[in-house]
Protein backbone atom coordinates (compact mmCIF):
# COMPACT_ATOMS: atom_id res chain seq x y z
CA UNK A 1 0.00 0.00 0.00
CA UNK A 2 1.43 3.59 -0.89
CA UNK A 3 1.01 6.67 0.72
CA UNK A 4 -1.39 7.97 -1.80
CA UNK A 5 -3.95 5.20 -0.97
CA UNK A 6 -3.48 5.19 3.43
CA UNK A 7 -4.10 8.77 2.44
CA UNK A 8 -7.30 8.25 0.40
CA UNK A 9 -8.47 5.72 2.59
CA UNK A 10 -8.68 7.82 5.13
CA UNK A 11 -10.68 10.65 3.45
CA UNK A 12 -13.07 8.23 2.08
CA UNK A 13 -13.74 6.90 5.74
CA UNK A 14 -13.87 10.82 7.26
CA UNK A 15 -16.52 11.72 3.92
CA UNK A 16 -18.58 9.11 4.52
CA UNK A 17 -18.98 9.40 8.40
CA UNK A 18 -19.74 13.18 7.81
CA UNK A 19 -22.54 11.60 5.37
CA UNK A 20 -23.88 9.26 7.90
CA UNK A 21 -23.38 11.84 10.87
CA UNK A 22 -25.59 14.68 8.09
CA UNK A 23 -28.61 12.10 7.32
CA UNK A 24 -28.96 11.52 11.19
CA UNK A 25 -29.41 15.07 11.50
CA UNK A 26 -31.08 16.67 8.72
CA UNK A 27 -32.61 13.10 7.01
CA UNK A 28 -32.08 10.87 4.54
CA UNK A 29 -34.07 13.07 1.83
CA UNK A 30 -34.82 11.07 -1.39
CA UNK A 31 -32.60 8.15 -0.38
CA UNK A 32 -33.90 5.04 -1.54
CA UNK A 33 -35.11 2.13 -0.39
CA UNK A 34 -35.29 -1.03 -3.67
CA UNK A 35 -31.75 0.26 -5.28
CA UNK A 36 -27.90 0.55 -4.33
CA UNK A 37 -26.85 3.87 -3.56
CA UNK A 38 -23.53 5.79 -2.84
CA UNK A 39 -22.95 6.27 0.97
CA UNK A 40 -21.57 9.41 -0.41
CA UNK A 41 -21.09 11.25 -3.57
CA UNK A 42 -21.43 10.70 -6.88
CA UNK A 43 -22.18 6.68 -7.77
CA UNK A 44 -22.35 5.92 -12.09
CA UNK A 45 -21.57 2.37 -13.94
CA UNK A 46 -22.47 -0.89 -11.84
CA UNK A 47 -18.75 -2.79 -12.46
CA UNK A 48 -17.32 -6.02 -11.46
CA UNK A 49 -21.04 -7.92 -11.21
CA UNK A 50 -20.38 -11.78 -10.52
CA UNK A 51 -21.19 -14.33 -8.07
CA UNK A 52 -18.27 -15.05 -5.90
CA UNK A 53 -18.43 -18.42 -3.56
CA UNK A 54 -22.46 -17.96 -3.25
CA UNK A 55 -22.15 -14.44 -2.65
CA UNK A 56 -23.14 -11.50 -5.09
CA UNK A 57 -20.92 -8.71 -5.81
CA UNK A 58 -21.81 -4.98 -7.02
CA UNK A 59 -18.83 -2.87 -7.69
CA UNK A 60 -19.84 0.55 -8.71
CA UNK A 61 -18.05 3.78 -9.70
CA UNK A 62 -17.50 6.08 -7.40
CA UNK A 63 -16.72 9.86 -6.52
CA UNK A 64 -17.22 10.25 -2.79
CA UNK A 65 -15.92 13.54 -2.66
CA UNK A 66 -18.40 15.87 -4.71
CA UNK A 67 -21.85 15.14 -5.59
CA UNK A 68 -20.94 16.87 -8.41
CA UNK A 69 -18.61 13.89 -9.89
CA UNK A 70 -14.89 13.72 -9.70
CA UNK A 71 -12.33 11.24 -9.47
CA UNK A 72 -13.43 7.76 -9.85
CA UNK A 73 -12.92 4.73 -7.69
CA UNK A 74 -14.75 1.23 -6.90
CA UNK A 75 -17.09 1.45 -3.99
CA UNK A 76 -18.53 -2.38 -3.35
CA UNK A 77 -21.82 -4.12 -2.10
CA UNK A 78 -22.19 -7.97 -1.15
CA UNK A 79 -24.66 -9.93 -0.88
CA UNK A 80 -26.24 -13.46 -0.56
CA UNK A 81 -30.07 -12.94 -1.28
CA UNK A 82 -29.55 -9.62 -3.36
CA UNK A 83 -31.87 -7.92 -0.74
CA UNK A 84 -29.59 -7.83 1.95
CA UNK A 85 -26.75 -5.79 1.50
CA UNK A 86 -23.65 -4.98 3.16
CA UNK A 87 -21.36 -1.96 2.18
CA UNK A 88 -17.68 -3.45 1.80
CA UNK A 89 -15.83 0.26 1.31
CA UNK A 90 -13.92 0.89 -1.55
CA UNK A 91 -11.80 -1.21 -3.22
CA UNK A 92 -10.01 0.24 -5.93
CA UNK A 93 -8.41 3.55 -5.62
CA UNK A 94 -7.08 5.68 -8.25
CA UNK A 95 -3.54 5.54 -6.67
CA UNK A 96 -0.99 3.99 -10.02
CA UNK A 97 0.32 6.03 -12.69
CA UNK A 98 -1.75 3.90 -15.27
CA UNK A 99 -4.91 4.82 -13.29
CA UNK A 100 -4.40 8.01 -11.55
CA UNK A 101 -7.59 10.00 -12.95
CA UNK A 102 -9.96 6.78 -12.34
CA UNK A 103 -10.22 3.21 -12.46
CA UNK A 104 -13.02 3.33 -14.78
CA UNK A 105 -15.44 1.14 -15.85
CA UNK A 106 -14.87 -3.34 -15.96
CA UNK A 107 -15.57 -6.59 -15.21
CA UNK A 108 -15.11 -9.71 -13.15
CA UNK A 109 -14.41 -13.24 -14.25
CA UNK A 110 -14.28 -16.23 -11.73
CA UNK A 111 -12.18 -18.79 -12.54
CA UNK A 112 -10.32 -21.85 -10.30
CA UNK A 113 -11.57 -19.81 -6.51
CA UNK A 114 -9.98 -16.56 -7.84
CA UNK A 115 -11.84 -13.50 -9.21
CA UNK A 116 -10.36 -11.56 -11.87
CA UNK A 117 -11.28 -8.20 -12.31
CA UNK A 118 -10.16 -6.40 -15.30
CA UNK A 119 -11.06 -2.49 -15.89
CA UNK A 120 -9.80 0.85 -17.27
CA UNK A 121 -7.07 3.04 -15.98
CA UNK A 122 -7.80 6.76 -16.65
CA UNK A 123 -5.29 9.13 -17.44
CA UNK A 124 -5.20 12.75 -18.61
CA UNK A 125 -2.46 14.84 -19.31
CA UNK A 126 -2.80 18.22 -18.46
CA UNK A 127 0.08 19.78 -19.65
CA UNK A 128 -0.83 20.72 -23.16
CA UNK A 129 -3.67 21.59 -25.81
CA UNK A 130 -5.30 18.47 -25.80
CA UNK A 131 -9.27 17.87 -27.18
CA UNK A 132 -8.82 14.19 -25.19
CA UNK A 133 -10.21 12.84 -28.22
CA UNK A 134 -7.47 11.72 -30.14
CA UNK A 135 -4.85 13.27 -27.49
CA UNK A 136 -4.47 14.17 -23.78
CA UNK A 137 -5.68 10.30 -22.75
CA UNK A 138 -4.60 7.35 -21.85
CA UNK A 139 -6.73 3.93 -21.16
CA UNK A 140 -5.38 1.78 -19.86
CA UNK A 141 -6.47 -1.85 -19.37
CA UNK A 142 -5.52 -3.24 -15.92
CA UNK A 143 -6.18 -6.34 -14.03
CA UNK A 144 -6.33 -7.21 -10.00
CA UNK A 145 -6.67 -10.33 -8.21
CA UNK A 146 -8.95 -11.23 -5.42
CA UNK A 147 -8.82 -14.64 -3.29
CA UNK A 148 -11.60 -14.08 -1.37
CA UNK A 149 -13.67 -11.68 -2.91
CA UNK A 150 -12.52 -8.37 -0.83
CA UNK A 151 -8.90 -8.07 -1.13
CA UNK A 152 -6.86 -7.76 -3.84
CA UNK A 153 -3.45 -8.13 -5.00
CA UNK A 154 -1.30 -5.44 -6.49
CA UNK A 155 -2.54 -4.41 -10.24
CA UNK A 156 -1.25 -5.30 -13.44
CA UNK A 157 -1.20 -2.95 -16.29
CA UNK A 158 -1.63 -5.75 -19.57
CA UNK A 159 -2.15 -3.21 -22.43
CA UNK A 160 -2.00 0.98 -23.54
CA UNK A 161 -3.02 3.22 -26.11
CA UNK A 162 0.03 1.59 -28.39
CA UNK A 163 -1.84 -1.80 -28.14
CA UNK A 164 -4.99 -0.96 -29.83
CA UNK A 165 -5.55 -0.31 -33.40
CA UNK A 166 -3.73 2.53 -34.53
CA UNK A 167 -7.09 4.06 -36.54
CA UNK A 168 -8.82 4.50 -33.06
CA UNK A 169 -9.08 7.41 -30.91
CA UNK A 170 -7.95 7.53 -27.36
CA UNK A 171 -11.44 6.20 -26.25
CA UNK A 172 -11.20 2.36 -25.68
CA UNK A 173 -12.27 1.10 -22.54
CA UNK A 174 -14.89 -1.11 -20.14
CA UNK A 175 -13.41 -4.70 -20.71
CA UNK A 176 -15.41 -7.66 -20.37
CA UNK A 177 -14.06 -11.33 -20.25
CA UNK A 178 -15.04 -14.41 -20.66
CA UNK A 179 -13.49 -17.83 -21.94
CA UNK A 180 -14.39 -20.13 -24.65
CA UNK A 181 -12.43 -23.69 -24.77
CA UNK A 182 -8.95 -23.10 -23.75
CA UNK A 183 -9.37 -19.48 -24.62
CA UNK A 184 -10.27 -15.85 -22.88
CA UNK A 185 -11.54 -13.11 -24.52
CA UNK A 186 -11.92 -9.53 -23.88
CA UNK A 187 -14.33 -7.13 -25.59
CA UNK A 188 -13.49 -3.32 -25.11
CA UNK A 189 -15.87 -0.52 -26.37
CA UNK A 190 -13.85 2.01 -28.74
CA UNK A 191 -14.41 4.85 -31.04
CA UNK A 192 -12.38 5.56 -34.61
CA UNK A 193 -10.68 8.47 -35.47
CA UNK A 194 -13.47 8.52 -38.22
CA UNK A 195 -16.12 8.87 -35.36
CA UNK A 196 -17.54 5.05 -35.52
CA UNK A 197 -18.45 3.36 -32.90
CA UNK A 198 -17.57 -0.20 -32.57
CA UNK A 199 -16.20 -2.92 -30.25
CA UNK A 200 -12.81 -4.82 -30.00
CA UNK A 201 -11.77 -8.39 -29.16
CA UNK A 202 -8.88 -9.77 -28.39
CA UNK A 203 -7.84 -12.94 -27.07
CA UNK A 204 -5.48 -14.53 -24.44
CA UNK A 205 -4.29 -17.68 -22.91
CA UNK A 206 -3.33 -17.09 -19.69
CA UNK A 207 -5.42 -13.96 -18.73
CA UNK A 208 -2.73 -11.46 -18.60
CA UNK A 209 -1.22 -11.40 -22.07
CA UNK A 210 -3.65 -10.14 -24.75
CA UNK A 211 -3.11 -9.59 -28.43
CA UNK A 212 -5.72 -7.60 -30.81
CA UNK A 213 -7.80 -10.12 -33.00
CA UNK A 214 -10.59 -8.16 -34.39
CA UNK A 215 -13.00 -5.64 -34.85
CA UNK A 216 -16.55 -5.98 -34.81
CA UNK A 217 -19.22 -2.94 -36.00
CA UNK A 218 -23.10 -2.86 -37.11
CA UNK A 219 -23.45 -2.84 -41.05
CA UNK A 220 -24.45 0.47 -40.81
CA UNK A 221 -22.73 3.10 -38.17
CA UNK A 222 -24.58 3.51 -34.68
CA UNK A 223 -23.27 6.47 -33.03
CA UNK A 224 -19.68 7.57 -32.69
CA UNK A 225 -18.30 5.14 -29.28
CA UNK A 226 -19.83 2.01 -27.85
CA UNK A 227 -19.54 1.96 -23.94
CA UNK A 228 -19.95 -0.77 -21.85
CA UNK A 229 -20.13 -3.77 -24.50
CA UNK A 230 -21.02 -7.37 -23.36
CA UNK A 231 -21.15 -10.70 -25.37
CA UNK A 232 -22.93 -13.35 -23.62
CA UNK A 233 -25.53 -16.17 -24.80
CA UNK A 234 -29.26 -16.23 -23.68
CA UNK A 235 -31.59 -19.31 -24.24
CA UNK A 236 -29.76 -20.48 -27.18
CA UNK A 237 -29.30 -16.88 -28.75
CA UNK A 238 -25.95 -14.75 -28.73
CA UNK A 239 -26.37 -10.90 -27.71
CA UNK A 240 -23.70 -8.11 -28.01
CA UNK A 241 -24.70 -5.30 -25.19
CA UNK A 242 -23.59 -1.78 -25.68
CA UNK A 243 -24.25 1.60 -24.88
CA UNK A 244 -23.75 4.12 -28.23
CA UNK A 245 -23.27 7.82 -28.06
CA UNK A 246 -23.93 9.99 -30.81
CA UNK A 247 -27.54 8.16 -31.97
CA UNK A 248 -30.06 10.65 -33.27
CA UNK A 249 -33.59 10.33 -32.24
CA UNK A 250 -35.99 8.19 -34.33
CA UNK A 251 -39.79 8.65 -33.84
CA UNK A 252 -40.04 7.07 -30.67
CA UNK A 253 -36.48 5.21 -30.68
CA UNK A 254 -33.28 6.80 -28.87
CA UNK A 255 -34.81 9.43 -27.13
CA UNK A 256 -32.01 9.68 -24.63
CA UNK A 257 -29.12 11.75 -25.14
CA UNK A 258 -26.96 8.23 -25.11
CA UNK A 259 -28.60 5.06 -25.56
CA UNK A 260 -28.74 1.71 -23.85
CA UNK A 261 -29.73 -1.81 -25.93
CA UNK A 262 -28.66 -4.89 -27.41
CA UNK A 263 -28.30 -6.93 -30.70
CA UNK A 264 -29.13 -10.16 -31.78
CA UNK A 265 -25.62 -11.11 -33.03
CA UNK A 266 -23.91 -14.44 -35.19
CA UNK A 267 -20.19 -14.34 -33.31
CA UNK A 268 -17.97 -17.18 -34.75
CA UNK A 269 -14.68 -16.00 -32.56
CA UNK A 270 -12.56 -18.64 -34.76
CA UNK A 271 -13.48 -17.55 -37.78
CA UNK A 272 -13.43 -13.87 -37.40
CA UNK A 273 -17.09 -14.09 -38.47
CA UNK A 274 -19.69 -11.40 -37.25
CA UNK A 275 -23.59 -10.64 -38.24
CA UNK A 276 -25.20 -8.42 -36.68
CA UNK A 277 -29.34 -7.98 -36.07
CA UNK A 278 -31.56 -4.84 -35.32
CA UNK A 279 -30.46 -2.72 -32.71
CA UNK A 280 -32.79 -2.64 -29.28
CA UNK A 281 -33.08 -0.65 -26.88
CA UNK A 282 -33.18 -2.12 -23.31
CA UNK A 283 -35.58 0.82 -21.70
CA UNK A 284 -37.38 3.57 -22.82
CA UNK A 285 -37.52 5.51 -19.90
CA UNK A 286 -35.08 8.30 -19.16
CA UNK A 287 -32.50 7.03 -16.61
CA UNK A 288 -30.58 3.85 -17.50
CA UNK A 289 -27.27 3.58 -18.64
CA UNK A 290 -23.85 1.56 -18.48
CA UNK A 291 -25.83 -1.81 -18.02
CA UNK A 292 -23.61 -4.91 -17.41
CA UNK A 293 -24.67 -8.56 -17.13
CA UNK A 294 -23.48 -11.82 -15.53
CA UNK A 295 -24.52 -15.05 -14.72
CA UNK A 296 -25.30 -16.40 -11.30
CA UNK A 297 -24.69 -20.10 -9.77
CA UNK A 298 -28.14 -20.62 -10.79
CA UNK A 299 -27.77 -19.81 -14.12
CA UNK A 300 -29.49 -16.81 -14.55
CA UNK A 301 -28.32 -13.39 -16.27
CA UNK A 302 -28.95 -11.00 -14.37
CA UNK A 303 -28.59 -7.20 -15.30
CA UNK A 304 -27.91 -4.15 -13.88
CA UNK A 305 -27.71 -0.85 -15.11
CA UNK A 306 -26.84 2.94 -13.55
CA UNK A 307 -30.07 4.98 -13.18
CA UNK A 308 -28.83 8.12 -14.52
CA UNK A 309 -26.74 8.76 -17.50
CA UNK A 310 -24.67 11.65 -18.96
CA UNK A 311 -24.86 14.99 -20.49
CA UNK A 312 -28.77 14.71 -19.79
CA UNK A 313 -30.59 17.68 -20.05
CA UNK A 314 -33.07 17.20 -16.85
CA UNK A 315 -31.15 17.39 -13.62
CA UNK A 316 -31.09 15.18 -9.93
CA UNK A 317 -30.43 18.65 -7.81
CA UNK A 318 -32.91 17.48 -5.69
CA UNK A 319 -30.35 15.00 -4.37
CA UNK A 320 -27.04 17.21 -5.27
CA UNK A 321 -28.33 19.53 -2.41
CA UNK A 322 -27.87 16.26 0.16
CA UNK A 323 -24.11 15.99 -0.56
CA UNK A 324 -25.08 12.40 -3.27
CA UNK A 325 -26.01 11.66 -6.18
CA UNK A 326 -27.69 8.40 -8.41
CA UNK A 327 -28.27 4.76 -7.77
CA UNK A 328 -28.25 1.17 -9.63
CA UNK A 329 -31.43 -0.07 -11.38
CA UNK A 330 -32.77 -3.39 -9.70
CA UNK A 331 -31.23 -6.38 -10.35
CA UNK A 332 -33.44 -7.56 -14.05
CA UNK A 333 -33.37 -11.35 -15.59
CA UNK A 334 -32.99 -11.74 -18.55
CA UNK A 335 -35.18 -14.01 -20.93
CA UNK A 336 -34.42 -14.47 -24.57
CA UNK A 337 -38.23 -15.01 -26.44
CA UNK A 338 -39.53 -14.36 -29.64
CA UNK A 339 -37.26 -11.91 -31.27
CA UNK A 340 -36.81 -10.03 -27.99
CA UNK A 341 -35.04 -9.81 -24.25
CA UNK A 342 -37.85 -10.07 -22.10
CA UNK A 343 -36.56 -7.94 -18.32
CA UNK A 344 -38.32 -9.65 -15.15
CA UNK A 345 -37.94 -8.10 -11.23
CA UNK A 346 -36.53 -10.95 -9.46
CA UNK A 347 -38.46 -13.37 -8.02
CA UNK A 348 -35.97 -12.60 -4.52
CA UNK A 349 -38.14 -9.29 -4.75
CA UNK A 350 -41.62 -11.10 -3.27
CA UNK A 351 -40.13 -11.77 0.19
CA UNK A 352 -40.17 -7.69 0.44
CA UNK A 353 -44.13 -7.79 -0.15
CA UNK A 354 -46.82 -7.61 2.84
CA UNK A 355 -49.95 -5.82 3.12
CA UNK A 356 -51.40 -7.24 0.03
CA UNK A 357 -55.04 -6.04 -1.76
CA UNK A 358 -56.30 -6.93 -4.71
CA UNK A 359 -59.65 -6.01 -6.60
CA UNK A 360 -60.88 -6.09 -10.57
CA UNK A 361 -59.30 -3.48 -12.35
CA UNK A 362 -62.57 -1.78 -13.66
CA UNK A 363 -63.43 -1.55 -9.92
CA UNK A 364 -60.54 0.65 -9.16
CA UNK A 365 -60.23 3.67 -7.91
CA UNK A 366 -57.54 4.92 -5.23
CA UNK A 367 -55.21 3.55 -3.30
CA UNK A 368 -53.23 4.80 -0.22
CA UNK A 369 -49.47 2.65 0.93
CA UNK A 370 -48.19 3.66 3.64
CA UNK A 371 -44.99 5.47 1.40
CA UNK A 372 -44.42 5.40 -1.98
CA UNK A 373 -42.05 2.52 -1.98
CA UNK A 374 -44.87 -0.45 -3.70
CA UNK A 375 -45.29 -3.05 -6.47
CA UNK A 376 -48.53 -2.53 -8.32
CA UNK A 377 -50.08 -5.22 -11.24
CA UNK A 378 -52.43 -4.73 -13.50
CA UNK A 379 -53.11 -7.48 -16.02
CA UNK A 380 -55.23 -6.30 -18.05
CA UNK A 381 -58.24 -8.51 -20.20
CA UNK A 382 -59.29 -5.79 -22.13
CA UNK A 383 -58.42 -2.10 -22.40
CA UNK A 384 -59.04 1.07 -25.11
CA UNK A 385 -58.11 4.19 -22.62
CA UNK A 386 -55.93 3.18 -19.88
CA UNK A 387 -54.21 6.32 -17.18
CA UNK A 388 -53.19 5.87 -13.97
CA UNK A 389 -51.79 8.31 -11.79
CA UNK A 390 -48.07 7.09 -9.85
CA UNK A 391 -47.66 10.27 -7.75
CA UNK A 392 -49.11 13.88 -8.00
CA UNK A 393 -47.82 14.86 -11.10
CA UNK A 394 -46.61 11.46 -12.72
CA UNK A 395 -49.20 9.68 -15.39
CA UNK A 396 -49.06 6.35 -17.01
CA UNK A 397 -51.35 6.03 -20.04
CA UNK A 398 -52.02 3.55 -22.67
CA UNK A 399 -54.20 4.61 -25.85
CA UNK A 400 -53.94 3.29 -29.81
CA UNK A 401 -50.76 1.37 -28.92
CA UNK A 402 -49.05 4.45 -28.00
CA UNK A 403 -47.52 4.19 -23.36
CA UNK A 404 -46.75 7.56 -22.48
CA UNK A 405 -44.90 8.57 -19.06
CA UNK A 406 -45.55 11.94 -18.35
CA UNK A 407 -43.57 13.74 -15.41
CA UNK A 408 -44.15 17.14 -13.71
CA UNK A 409 -42.12 18.96 -11.62
CA UNK A 410 -40.93 16.48 -9.37
CA UNK A 411 -39.51 15.00 -12.90
CA UNK A 412 -36.95 18.28 -12.70
CA UNK A 413 -37.04 18.69 -16.13
CA UNK A 414 -37.77 15.24 -16.83
CA UNK A 415 -41.24 15.87 -19.29
CA UNK A 416 -42.31 12.46 -21.33
CA UNK A 417 -41.26 9.55 -22.68
CA UNK A 418 -42.65 6.64 -25.42
CA UNK A 419 -43.16 3.60 -26.16
CA UNK A 420 -45.05 1.70 -29.18
CA UNK A 421 -46.99 -0.87 -27.42
CA UNK A 422 -49.57 -2.55 -29.85
CA UNK A 423 -51.27 -5.10 -27.35
CA UNK A 424 -51.35 -4.18 -23.52
CA UNK A 425 -51.62 -7.18 -21.67
CA UNK A 426 -49.94 -6.62 -18.19
CA UNK A 427 -48.14 -3.84 -16.50
CA UNK A 428 -45.90 -4.05 -13.26
CA UNK A 429 -44.84 -1.14 -11.43
CA UNK A 430 -41.86 -0.76 -8.88
CA UNK A 431 -41.96 2.88 -7.08
CA UNK A 432 -39.40 3.86 -4.82
CA UNK A 433 -38.42 7.01 -2.85
CA UNK A 434 -37.40 8.49 -5.97
CA UNK A 435 -37.56 6.10 -9.02
CA UNK A 436 -40.08 4.02 -10.69
CA UNK A 437 -39.45 1.11 -13.00
CA UNK A 438 -42.01 0.43 -15.04
CA UNK A 439 -42.32 -3.46 -16.46
CA UNK A 440 -44.92 -3.72 -19.57
CA UNK A 441 -45.59 -7.29 -21.27
CA UNK A 442 -44.11 -9.60 -19.47
CA UNK A 443 -40.75 -7.75 -20.02
CA UNK A 444 -41.10 -6.80 -23.28
CA UNK A 445 -40.97 -2.94 -23.05
CA UNK A 446 -39.57 -0.94 -19.79
CA UNK A 447 -39.33 2.45 -18.36
CA UNK A 448 -36.95 3.65 -15.81
CA UNK A 449 -36.86 7.18 -14.15
CA UNK A 450 -35.95 9.16 -11.21
CA UNK A 451 -38.48 11.47 -9.88
CA UNK A 452 -38.70 13.95 -7.06
CA UNK A 453 -42.06 13.64 -5.46
CA UNK A 454 -42.69 16.70 -2.98
CA UNK A 455 -44.75 14.64 -0.67
CA UNK A 456 -43.80 10.97 -0.52
CA UNK A 457 -47.22 9.63 0.90
CA UNK A 458 -48.95 9.51 -2.74
CA UNK A 459 -52.28 8.33 -3.48
CA UNK A 460 -52.43 5.78 -6.84
CA UNK A 461 -55.12 6.80 -8.70
CA UNK A 462 -57.02 5.05 -11.87
CA UNK A 463 -58.52 7.78 -14.08
CA UNK A 464 -59.72 5.70 -17.03
CA UNK A 465 -62.31 3.89 -16.86
CA UNK A 466 -62.63 2.07 -20.13
CA UNK A 467 -60.29 -1.42 -19.01
CA UNK A 468 -61.26 -4.50 -17.38
CA UNK A 469 -58.76 -6.88 -15.48
CA UNK A 470 -57.47 -7.51 -12.08
CA UNK A 471 -55.15 -5.00 -9.96
CA UNK A 472 -52.51 -6.37 -7.35
CA UNK A 473 -50.81 -3.78 -5.00
CA UNK A 474 -48.06 -4.39 -2.27
CA UNK A 475 -46.50 -2.63 -0.17
CA UNK A 476 -42.83 -3.00 0.07
CA UNK A 477 -40.34 -3.37 2.93
CA UNK A 478 -36.77 -1.96 1.85
CA UNK A 479 -33.17 -3.65 1.02
CA UNK A 480 -31.27 -4.21 4.05
CA UNK A 481 -28.06 -2.07 3.41
CA UNK A 482 -25.53 -2.60 6.66
CA UNK A 483 -22.20 -0.28 6.64
CA UNK A 484 -19.84 -2.32 7.50
CA UNK A 485 -15.56 -2.37 6.74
Amino acid sequence: MNALTRDLIKLVDMTEEMMKEKEQKEGAVHREKLHLMPPAGWLNDPNGLCQFNGIYHAFFQYSPFNAEGGVKMWGHYTSKDLIDWEYQGVKLYPDQPFDCHGVYSGSAFIEDDKMYVYYTGNVKLEDGDFDYINTGRESNTVLVVSEDGKTFGPKKELMRNVDYPSDLTCHVRDPKVWKEGDTYYMIQGARTKEDVGQALIFESKDKINWKFRSRVESEKPLGYMWECPDLFEIDGQQIMTCCPQGVDQKGYDYQNVYQCGYFPVEFDLKNKSYSFGKFQEFDKGFDIYATQTFADEAGRRILIGWMGIPDADYDNDATVAYDWIHALTMPRELEWKDGKILQHPLKEMKDLRKNAFTCELEAFTKWAPADCCFELRLDVEEAKNLELKLREDVTISWKDGLFTLSMGESGRGRKQRFAKVEELSDITIFSDTSAIEIFINNGETVLTTRVYSEHLEQKVELVSREVKGSVHGYELGSFEVEYKK
